[in-house]
């Protein structure tokens, strides 16, 4: 238990049952999510991201508790609790493979950030000294916990349904287990990225070994464990040696603005890459390097809008995709951008399609476009890949979990449907998010969100921002330029 905050993440309460409801429209079926239960997704747009499965104008989804046991173009499902999906896409949820959760309180504080001052007036406020120097070296564990909890369930109020929080707030066990604590009380599916903290009383990388034994003994669960090496500190040869001790994915993240080609690049030469390692940004790094990556089969995690906002140099996606590199798409900072996965995969089929289409306008050779089907491939398939996670998520695949998500397309942002991939990433918003189901569990239905009192968890967001800037001497304003 929580010793922070009360709130907890319930399972829905049962509504009854009745006749089959469409979302939007009616009162949910009762203990969808439940052992033995089974629900049908019927007639919705099947968008399953499963070769061997397909994809159905018109399909059903039948789950079972947190499974699901079969998709097709029409299932008799005799008994099962049914959901009237027409009108609506019905797909996997979205992975984000890199997101900050803990800064949720200093949301939008440095929209017009970059990561490090470059002398000018307008970057006085930039992200390094801001946030990591001003700000989350004053997060208590109670501020942990809400900014966890609500960046949580405001991605999946916007179809996220898994997670890699790259907790860089490690100052104490304390910290830690309120950070855990969140996650679990989410109710979605998570990986604790267990990176640095700051001050006497942070015990990372060795509390690693604590964490693990005591939160992630067992691989059936919907938290995970990644270990953060980031090869800017001095100990990270350590951190690399324990996340494999473990026998968990070690992460970074690869950024030439803070002069970390050297440092990789001896990092290729001796062999250290595997394919365990998940490299978050990749930019600004050398041919070897890249090489190196390939050849270990190691994982590329592209936060495109951020890295073009905040000076961490091109995103590298045409360079990964050279390379044979899937790479899946992350949110990063709330500080600077919105964590929401429609924006990642816009961003990145636009970059892309720009570079390529300009070599196209100069008469020189250019890669293939990228389509909407491939970048919600990387928002989703290419996610569970790079966190060990595709045995069980990222595909409606029967056998794998239900984290499924159905999107309004007969919204007016979207009707009339003329093709499913282009909706979801040129038409589509979180607004258009209807229904989440995490592991089986209804976590949104019919747009409204379960199992949290918001308005309360709201008022302990704005009391930990409040802390925040008073300890750290910033003034509000909530006009900053």
């Amino acid at each position: 238990m929580c010793k922070f905050c009360d709130a907890r993440a319930k399972a829905p309460a049962d509504s009854g049952g009745g006749p089959a409801v469409r979302p939007s429209t009616g009162a949910m079926p009762s203990g969808i999510g439940a052992p033995g239960r089974r629900t049908l997704i019927r007639g919705g747009h099947v968008l399953s991201m499963d070769a061997a499965v397909g994809n159905f104008a018109r399909g059903d989804v039948l789950i079972e508790g947190s499974k699901i046991l079969a998709v097709a173009a029409q299932i008799d499902a005799g008994d099962a609790a049914v959901i009237d999906a027409a009108g609506h896409v019905v797909m996997p949820g979205f992975i984000d493979t890199h997101h900050h959760q803990f800064e949720t309180a200093l949301r939008s504080l440095l929209s017009d950030a970059i990561l490090v001052n470059d002398g000018r007036p307008e970057s006085q406020a930039n992200y390094y000294e801001w946030m990591l120097q001003k700000f989350s070296v004053l997060y208590r564990p109670q501020d942990v916990y809400i900014s966890e909890l609500f960046g949580g369930i405001a991605q999946i109020d916007a179809g996220v349904t898994t997670v890699m929080d790259v907790s860089q707030i490690h100052h104490s066990p304390e910290h830690t287990d309120a950070a855990i604590s969140a996650l679990r009380d989410t109710g979605r599916r998570a990986v604790l990225g267990y990176f640095e903290g700051w001050g006497d009383a942070a015990e990372y990388p060795g509390d690693a070994r604590r964490v693990k034994a005591q939160h992630f003994a067992s691989d059936d669960q919907l938290l995970t464990m990644v270990m953060g090496g980031e090869i800017y500190l001095p100990f990270h040869e350590e951190a690399w040696r324990i996340g494999r001790e473990l026998n968990i994915p070690v992460a970074l993240h690869v950024v030439g603005t803070f002069g970390m080609q050297p440092t990789f690049d001896g990092l290729a030469m001796a062999g250290k890459f595997g394919p365990d390692n998940i490299f978050i940004h990749m930019t600004g790094m050398s041919d070897l390097a890249w090489k190196a990556a390939a050849d270990a089969g190691a994982h590329i995690s592209l936060s495109v809008p951020i890295e073009m906002q905040m000076r961490h140099g091109e995103p590298p996606l045409q360079k990964a995709l050279d390379m044979g590199l899937m790479p899946s798409l992350s949110t990063d900072v709330e500080c600077t951008m919105t964590a929401d996965m429609f924006t990642q995969m816009r961003s990145t089929v636009t970059l892309q399609r720009m570079i390529a289409n300009e070599k196209a306008l100069r008469g020189e050779e250019y890669p293939r476009l990228l389509s909407a089907l491939d970048v919600i491939r990387f928002a989703t398939v290419e996610g569970a890949k790079g966190l060990k996670l595709d045995h069980k998520t990222g595909t409606l695949t029967p056998g794998k979990e239900a984290d499924i998500i159905l999107l309004d397309a007969t919204a007016l942002n979207v009707a009339p449907l003329n093709h499913v991939p282009g909706a979801v990433v040129t038409l589509m918003e979180r607004s258009n998010v209807s229904t989440v189901i995490c592991a089986g569990v209804v976590r949104k239905w019919q747009g409204a969100m379960l199992g949290h009192d918001i308005a309360k968890l709201r008022a302990e967001l704005e009391a930990s921002r409040d802390y925040l800037f008073e300890a750290a001497g910033v003034e509000q304003d909530l006009f900053r330029a």
